[in-house]
């Protein structure tokens, strides 16, 4: 009965602006075009003043220039090229596809819902939501089940059950054992009746109001649901505890687990308590042995939750805790056992912080058939709802025991063979009830009833063909109600007229100018160098970047990065280095593997070996600074030879597969005491060695993520604060401090200003590219369409 609220989604809708050149807005085209003068003609089609007004104040209202000639120009100029752009769409019949309107009227369906509601009334609900939050109510209760369609003589029935019921309870009977013997809610033979403690929007709204109404250890009057009948005994009301969030270690054992299964989980619960309470660390034991496996990997640690959100005997544990950090002893569940420990309390937060997810909740709880009911109520003043009792006599006698079982058959009047038939489609033809004057036939009642009847069993067919009369007539006020909107709102009708426009232009947009500007590639080569001029670099340095914590990391992995000056190197295996300076390279595993093998006694690489090394090419290919040594150990001077041949042999085959030369060492050792590495008779052993600033990040931040970060590029101005101190300097390396955090610039050589090719400005020259298509389409549109500006109309928008 209770309903957990444990995730609220809530649907995003996209709004889209007027007069961008972005995906914009939306309207029927059932809904009436504005009328009144023009602001100004597209062609043959005229602009009312009072559709640009609104939307120039609706984007423009709280600007600082609003009303100023110079602000309603340029958006009628904007505004007019939107228009343009629909009016194309609309001459190239993309407003008549199924798809546009299957679109649009999603959109529409969307726009309507805030207009099919009672603000007032769900405003009054989601206060009251957020007041009744602040107490918690221990409640226990009597369920005598009724549907909430079911017929009038077994509505009765149960009535007079709870009736008796409650005559008990107020007599001195038990409420306990009352619920055990009687109520029709499954637990109560277990509780009691007993629902613990609960706050608003947990239950269904009649049953909370109720439970909020009655006096602590009253009993309440019978409380109708949609499960029934209620008796609600209050037994205690306190403040709200707010959420807390906490973290567990569990061990699981079934309630139904043999005996000796729930000691073992008791004797390993009551361990784990003890170790913790002698100081162990919480995180590593709920790693090792915490039986939730969703929530070890993370400390143990679960969703934030209030009262009634979890099993009573864990949450009434948690909410024991006082302080974070605290830990429980162990608690039994229907799963397992627990041991809880408090991170967090989170009090109720301020109506502010709360009003928008309560009104989704409001929206998607019981409380919504309130704000129903006085919408529908409301409407049916507003909109001149007319019923004709005769009719609707004649119309529900034709109930019938069909109905009943889901088998009500209606053919629409034809034309009449006989007086019996004429009088039939006569009393077929009259006018049920009218809708502002607009007439609503028995005859497609009596269709509606065939469409939307479901078995029965048990009812009276008088009784079922009443309620579908009611849902067929809220059906038919909701539909008018739904299609007056665009009269009836201006809102409504001018934000569902931009939906539809921005639908119109999406496509047209995407076409013309969107994927235009990416798919001609030969458009955009052209433009590209007719405008070299805008794409150009500035001064560049290419250069390392390292961002340190503290100046002893910065000296640190500065050493990676050392700028050599040409006159000062020596070449090595490992390439060129300064003389007498030994190289700091950062070892690395990525892509190398430990060892590859060979055919026992021979130089022949297995199959796996070579596929390994085929990986080894490849990282080398996209980690230019990588370096691999290659390392043969022997235990005898006589097994040297074949050491030798094996490391030629991987050489070999890693130069074949395109390795660089003058990035792999190689190297032969004798005895497995000169060495670290282990004696192996088929084995050779691969190192690999990097420069690359990834690595070298990685092997800083194992311990704090955020100790250095490095950049390794070409930098222009603007790119870092940091390199543009040193943009123009030399080659070589600069240290710098600001923003709490340590600089070094290693600057390897200067790049000269000069043009870009396409391939570096890619991305600015095809967003002008579009720019470009988008102008000259918007030129051909308006001698397609000559606008022709009504001043007069326009200065009326003038205020300041």
């Amino acid at each position: 009965m209770h309903i957990r609220f444990l995730h609220v989604g809530a649907a995003a809708v996209l709004f889209l602006a007027g007069c961008q050149a972005t995906k914009p807005q939306a309207a029927g085209p059932s809904q009436p075009m504005a009328t009144g003068p023009a602001v100004e003609t597209l062609g043959p089609v005229a602009v009312p003043t009072s559709e640009f007004a609104y939307v120039y104040r609706k984007n423009n209202g709280t600007a600082a220039d609003y009303g100023t000639r110079a602000s309603v120009a340029e958006y009628l100029d904007l505004y007019t090229n939107f228009r343009l752009k629909v009016l194309e769409a609309e001459r190239r019949g993309l407003d008549t596809t199924q798809a546009f309107k299957r679109e649009l009227e999603g959109y529409r369906q969307q726009l309507a819902q805030p207009y099919l509601t009672e603000k007032s009334v769900t405003d009054q609900l989601v206060r009251e939501a957020y007041d009744r939050m602040g107490q918690e109510v221990s409640a226990a209760h009597i369920l005598i089940r009724v549907g909430p369609d079911a017929a009038p003589a077994d509505t009765l029935a149960a009535y007079q059950k709870v009736m008796a019921l409650r005559q008990q309870v107020v007599g001195g009977a038990d409420f306990g054992a009352l619920a055990r013997q009687q109520s029709e809610d499954p637990s109560a033979k277990e509780n009691g009746g007993s629902l613990g403690y609960f706050t608003a929007l947990q239950m269904v709204y009649p049953f909370e109001t109720a439970a909020y109404k009655t006096p602590v250890g009253q009993v309440s009057a019978p409380i109708r649901t949609r499960f029934g009948y209620h008796l609600i005994k209050v037994n205690d009301r306190r403040a709200a505890q707010g959420e807390i969030k906490v973290a567990h270690l569990m061990v699981r054992v079934n309630a139904r687990a043999p005996a000796a299964d729930s000691l073992t989980a008791k004797k390993k619960i009551d361990e784990l308590y003890a170790r913790l309470r002698k100081g162990e660390s919480w995180d590593k034991l709920v790693a090792q042995f915490s039986e939730d496996a969703g929530s070890a990997a993370n400390g143990g640690e679960l969703p934030p939750f209030g009262t009634g959100r979890m099993i009573p005997s864990f949450e009434a544990t948690a909410f024991r805790l006082q302080k974070p950090g605290d830990i429980a002893p162990p608690v039994q569940t229907p799963y397992g056992w627990h041991i809880i420990k408090l991170l967090e309390r989170q009090p109720v937060p301020a109506f502010a912080t709360m009003e928008t997810t309560l009104k989704n909740k409001v929206a998607k709880d019981s409380r919504a058939e309130l704000n129903r009911a006085a919408f529908l109520k409301r409407i049916r003043q507003e909109d001149q709802f007319l019923e004709i009792p005769a009719a609707k006599t004649q119309a529900l006698a034709r109930a019938d025991s069909s109905l009943i079982a889901g088998r009500f058959k209606y053919t629409a009047p034809a034309a009449p063979a006989d007086a019996k038939r004429k009088k039939a489609n006569a009393a077929d033809n009259l006018v049920l009830f009218t809708i502002e004057q607009q007439p609503y036939y028995v005859r497609d009642f009596l269709q509606y009833v065939a469409q939307n009847q479901r078995p029965r069993p048990g009812a009276q067919p008088a009784f079922v063909m009443e309620q579908l009369y009611d849902q067929y007539v809220d059906q038919r006020l909701t539909d008018f109600e739904k299609n007056s909107l665009d009269t009836k709102y201006e809102d409504y009708r001018m934000l569902a007229k931009e939906y539809r426009d921005g639908i119109l232009l999406f496509q047209l947009m995407d076409e013309k100018v969107w994927s235009k500007a990416i798919e001609d590639s030969v458009g955009l080569k052209k433009f590209f160098a007719a405008n070299q001029e805008k794409y150009q670099w500035g001064p560049r340095a290419q250069a390392t970047v390292v961002s340190a914590a503290t100046p002893a990391l910065r000296k640190e992995v500065m050493q990676y990065f050392q700028i050599i000056p040409p006159s000062a190197t020596r070449q090595t295996s490992r390439g060129s280095v300064t003389a007498g300076m030994t190289e700091t390279v950062m070892p690395t595993s990525k892509g190398i593997p430990a060892t590859v093998r060979f055919r026992p006694g021979t130089a022949t690489l297995l199959p796996a070996s070579t596929a390994a090394l085929d990986g080894v090419t490849r990282q080398m290919a996209n980690d230019t600074t990588l370096r691999v040594d290659l390392s043969a150990q022997v235990k005898t001077r006589a097994a040297a030879v074949l050491g030798g041949q094996r490391v030629a042999a991987v050489q070999t085959y890693l130069l074949e597969k395109g390795a660089p030369a003058k990035r792999l060492d190689y190297n032969t050792t004798i005895g497995s005491k000169q060495s670290k590495l282990p004696a192996s008779a088929d084995a050779l052993y691969l190192s690999g060695y990097t420069h690359d600033p990834a690595a070298i990040e990685q092997h800083f931040n194992t311990k704090n993520p955020l100790a250095v970060q490095i950049q390794q590029k070409a930098f222009q101005k603007g790119d870092s604060k940091a390199a543009d101190q040193f943009l123009t300097s030399a080659p070589g390396s600069y240290t710098t401090q600001f923003d709490g955090r340590y600089y070094a610039v290693m600057v390897a050589r200067q790049l000269p200003a000069g043009p870009k090719v396409l391939a570096d400005a890619r991305g600015q020259a095809t967003s002008d590219y579009q720019n470009f298509l988008e102008k000259e389409w918007i030129a051909q549109l308006r001698q397609q369409y000559p606008v022709q500006v009504n001043q007069p109309e326009v200065d009326k928008l003038i205020t300041k």
